[in-house]
């Protein structure tokens, strides 16, 4: 979930200050109960039949759901454009809906400039790399640095990058910024290390991101399968999910060839929304990162205040579009989460 949250006032009084303002004052300070409910923030990909995504779409085509109950976005954005309020958005501003490729730059820009934004805090994506040093990267390791420096080179917009790696351990080498050489150098001044723990590493990498707001997303690029975590891949992709981080995983030929760790990296990718990508040699691997690039480019960042649910435990969420147009179109996000607990703070002010 997002770390954006409403606050929800109750104001404890006891029956004799209802009716008397006189006694009301002489009971000293009044009490505020603050009941905070996070946002609930998705990333959702359009796509036709041939892969290409569907742009130009409006809040009003879509319709969200967690566990059957219905929905109403709060904020909207599309592509590297600002969230905006929905309630902000004039519906004489969609257009035609194109599928990708189209040129959209325009459009965003003249909508950004002539609507007010929620937060310049969520424009663009944060986007954190956790990059495989274990001993598996003897073969390929200045190939893949390659693929990941020309990746961070050609990421557009307000986007804040960091760069992480692992073997048995996880290194922060470049911590979330805007700057793009920091990032460089970090990700040039790895070497090879020992045994991989990749779900240990990535766990930590998601508890980071979700430290930030707006849309955030993790790739890993991964060599082989991990033999040294303690935690499970399933804890791991339950957290991605609940935080609404989507993983984009690269996985070499090696992993490839094992089949545990390949289900393991398909079945995380597909429940948070992102994708799984498996490179046989070098040209491949910068042909999956221009992938993720074009995927961050056109996904759009839609968010709700859930409506009250009884269930404390894990809530499905489903996305649809709407009208027999648009049906035909697949759309991807990730499929639930956990709910935080509630969160009490109480204030004292005094009686006017």
């Amino acid at each position: 979930m997002n770390k954006r949250s409403i606050a929800i006032v109750l104001v404890l009084l006891s029956p004799g200050l209802l009716t008397d303002p006189v006694a009301s004052r002489a009971q000293g300070p009044r009490t505020s109960i603050r009941v905070e409910v996070d946002m609930v923030q998705l990333n959702v990909a359009v796509t036709d039949s041939k892969g290409d995504y569907v742009t130009g779409l409006r809040p009003w085509d879509f319709a969200v759901s967690e566990d059957n109950i219905p929905q109403t976005l709060a904020t909207f954005a599309e592509g590297d454009e600002a969230a905006r309020r929905v309630a902000d958005i004039d519906r004489s501003e969609g257009g035609a809906r194109l599928t990708a490729r189209s040129s959209r730059a325009d459009a965003i820009t003249q909508a950004a400039a002539t609507t007010p934004t929620l937060s310049d805090a969520m424009a663009g994506a944060s986007v954190f790399i956790l990059f495989d040093k274990s001993n598996y990267m003897y073969r390929g390791f200045v190939f893949a640095q390659d693929a990941i420096a020309e990746f961070v080179r050609s990421l557009q917009g307000p986007d804040r990058v960091a760069f992480y790696s692992y073997s048995r351990d996880l290194s922060r080498d470049a911590l979330l910024t805007p700057d793009r050489g920091t990032v460089l150098h970090g990700a040039r001044s790895t070497t090879a290390g020992d045994n991989a723990a990749l779900y240990n590493a990535l766990l930590l990498t998601l508890k980071d991101a979700s430290q930030y707001t707006g849309r955030k997303v993790v790739v890993v690029f991964s060599n082989g399968p991990d033999n040294s975590s303690m935690v499970a891949p399933e804890d791991v992709g339950e957290l991605a999910q609940s935080e609404g981080i989507p993983i984009y995983m690269i996985s070499t030929r090696e992993a490839k060839q094992d089949p545990a760790s390949s289900a393991v990296f398909e079945r995380m990718s597909a429940a948070t929304g992102g994708k799984a990508y498996f490179a046989r040699n070098w040209k491949d691997q910068r042909d999956a990162f221009a992938s993720i690039r074009d995927d961050l480019a056109h996904l759009y960042s839609l968010s709700y205040y859930p409506q009250p649910n009884p269930n404390r435990g894990w809530r499905a969420i489903t996305v649809k579009l709407k009208g027999p147009a648009l049906s035909k179109y697949r759309v991807r996000t990730r499929s639930g989460y956990r709910p935080l607990p509630a969160r009490l703070s109480a204030d004292s002010a005094p009686l006017p």
